[in-house]
């Protein structure tokens, strides 16, 4: 869900209606000035200093391969509400990035440019990871949104909370038992949240599915062409119960319960909490916006319990305004190959990114599910061998088991109004000790169930 950055996160998402670029226009004015185009692209907000600066050197060597393209840095973090008002509101930037959920979404309802033309003609093309290229094309199969990071969901935790409570931040948990007993155990000794979950923003939902999915449940499922609402499975329930327990039993998760994606990471961050859940490639976010002390993280993976038990996965494409001019569009997806792919894909391009995150003291190395194929992320991670500055050894529990845990995409269907359902139902188990966790689901079970008959 980020993006929801990237990730992280990313990382879920959200549809509206038509979008409006704040500086091209649909005129194709800008072509007209001596073949002159200028794009907004966006850039996460709220970056530190040294990530701007990063970014316009960035924008900088850009201009020198496109000299004729104008390139305006606009800050946007992708959250469900806020998306949906810039995409009604017509306040996007040319270039901007949605999560996976967001894509088929966006294409059928034509919300977004139709790129496959210029995409097809990328060297790479037809190089993406088939289950991930997936989330940016129509239905004939073509790319009109373009996968820029993949992601697993993932188990952060503070090293130096575990430390303090008398944990071996070496030997994070495994099951979901240890989980629940850590998190008491730090909640006890620091006073710290042991375990916290984000609430808010549709965020509160998709957290829910993950540990739903990692527990063996599913969220919905395959009814003949349509889809079939499951928030009520045992999975589910298994979850929620859990998470009720650990707040009400356990007192283990502190005493904000109104976090989105942005205030849980600036809470980690700060040591205000032991473990909490997002995607895997998150550290990259928490040093460039919430200046983490390396020394404090830790990742491993999730937990996984049943015969069902998966990791919740997804990524992030970026996407081009609907009413951009075909040069807007032409400027854009060289900007998309340039920023985003070129160090994914090429020994220069993953050069100029590592030398240009180093200079600025942005991290690294962070470990990232591949876009393309696991043969050409290790080319990258050979490239940059001499950049790596990330905490690697303090990720070996998540590195040397994440590309073996199977992954399993977001529901497929209205996946934001699901998780939006879901949100207030995590706010009452976490604010109301005596919430009714099965008729809290059911009822939700019955609201999405009436969304996806509509889809």
């Amino acid at each position: 869900m980020s993006i929801r950055s990237t990730a992280a996160l990313a990382l879920a998402g959200l549809a509206g209606i038509g979008l409006l670029t704040a500086c091209g226009s649909d005129s194709g004015g800008d072509e007209a000035a001596g073949g002159r185009v200028a794009i907004t692209v966006a850039s996460d907000a709220g970056l530190t200093p040294e990530a701007i600066r990063s970014f316009d050197q960035q924008i900088a060597a850009f201009k020198k391969k496109y000299p004729n393209i104008d390139v305006t840095r606009e800050e946007y973090t992708w959250t469900g509400p806020t998306f949906a008002a810039k995409l009604a509101g017509g306040t996007l930037p040319d270039v901007f990035t949605t999560p996976f959920t967001d894509g088929r979404t966006l294409i059928a309802r034509g919300q977004v440019a139709d790129i496959s033309g210029e995409v097809s003609k990328l060297p790479y093309a037809n190089s993406f990871n088939k289950n991930v290229v997936a989330a940016g094309q129509n239905d004939q199969g073509k790319i009109e949104m373009v996968p820029i990071a993949a992601y697993g969901q993932a188990l952060h935790y503070n090293r130096s909370l575990f430390k303090e409570a008398g944990l071996d931040p070496d030997r994070p948990p495994t099951s979901w038992d240890e989980v629940r007993a850590d998190a008491k155990q730090i909640a006890d000794k620091t006073g710290q949240a042991g375990y916290a979950v984000m609430t808010k923003g549709n965020t509160g939902g998709w957290i829910l599915t993950t540990e739903a999915y990692a527990l063996g449940g599913r969220m919905t499922q395959a009814d003949g062409e349509k889809q079939k609402a499951t928030v009520d499975s045992d999975g589910a329930k298994a979850a929620l119960k859990m998470v009720q327990t650990m707040r009400w039993q356990d007192n283990s998760m502190g005493s904000n319960f109104g976090y989105d994606w942005n205030g849980i990471n600036q809470a980690f961050a700060a040591g205000k909490i032991g473990m909490f859940i997002t995607g895997g490639a998150t550290y990259d976010n928490l040093v460039s916006q919430n200046e983490i002390k390396p020394d404090d993280y830790g990742l491993t993976v999730l937990p996984l319990q049943g015969a069902e038990a998966g990791v919740l996965g997804g990524g992030t494409l970026a996407a081009v305004s609907v009413k951009s001019s075909k040069a807007e569009q032409q400027a854009a997806v060289q900007w998309i190959d340039f920023f985003y792919m070129q160090k994914l894909i090429t020994e220069e391009g993953a050069k100029r990114d590592a030398e240009n995150r180093q200079a600025e003291k942005q991290p690294v190395g962070t470990p990232q599910l591949p876009v393309f194929d696991q043969a050409t992320e290790e080319k990258r991670i050979g490239w940059i061998k001499s950049y790596i500055d990330v905490p690697l050894d303090q990720m070996t529990s998540y590195t040397d088991a994440a590309f073996n845990q199977p992954l399993v995409p977001e529901p497929p269907v209205a996946t934001q109004d699901l998780y939006a359902a879901l949100d207030p139902v995590v706010q009452k188990v976490l604010t109301d000790k005596n919430a009714d966790v099965d008729a809290l689901l059911g009822a939700a079970n019955s609201k999405v169930q009436t969304v996806l008959d509509r889809s």
